[in-house]
């Protein structure tokens, strides 16, 4: 993104960052919002800008570092985080795992599953489908929101089974 960046606007991202710091704006929208209607860049340039002007994106931290902040405490949700990292990568090469401060986020060309402890004995597992019933294990998006359509909710490691990776395999296929 930086080099298209530098190709599309002709200027830096260094540059860009200095611009936004001038606004003296605090919320993340209203500094999207800024360069959308002020510079016309689009909507992924300007959040892309915005998430390096407030370290909030995945590339601002330490990946280990981020993961480890979110599980502090909660040993035993960590168990599940690393059993599904476990299967999620296997299904592609082209699988992206980027962490945030409070989740890890599982991309293909989208997003495909969200995980995120939610509690100190939960685990939220995200995903995203494009057209499916809310049914059995798959409940509504939940906290989520539209990151996601559907929320299956962890507390033990034995939760992660065939049926459960096969949901995570299936919003895969369908993020391609």
């Amino acid at each position: 993104m930086e080099a298209g960046l530098l190709e599309k606007t002709g200027k830096s991202l260094a540059d860009w960052i200095t611009i936004v710091k001038k606004e003296d704006l605090e919320k993340h929208g209203q500094m999207v919002s800024f360069l959308k209607s002020a510079h016309g860049m689009t909507h992924g340039y300007a959040n892309f800008v915005v998430h390096k002007v407030r370290e909030s994106d995945a590339g601002a931290h330490d990946a280990g570092e981020l993961i480890d902040a979110q599980y502090l405490g909660k040993g035993s949700l960590r168990l599940i985080y690393d059993e599904l990292m476990k299967h999620i990568p296997a299904f592609g090469e082209d699988v992206e795992v980027a962490p945030k401060k409070s989740s890890v986020s599982l991309r293909r060309k989208r997003q495909f599953c969200l995980i995120q402890p939610s509690t100190k004995t939960r685990v939220d597992l995200g995903l995203k489908f494009t057209n499916r019933p809310i049914e059995g294990r798959l409940e509504a998006s939940g906290p989520f929101g539209a990151m996601c359509t559907h929320r299956v909710q962890l507390t033990e490691i034995h939760q992660i089974d065939d049926e459960l990776i096969q949901l995570i395999r299936e919003a895969y296929n369908e993020a391609g």
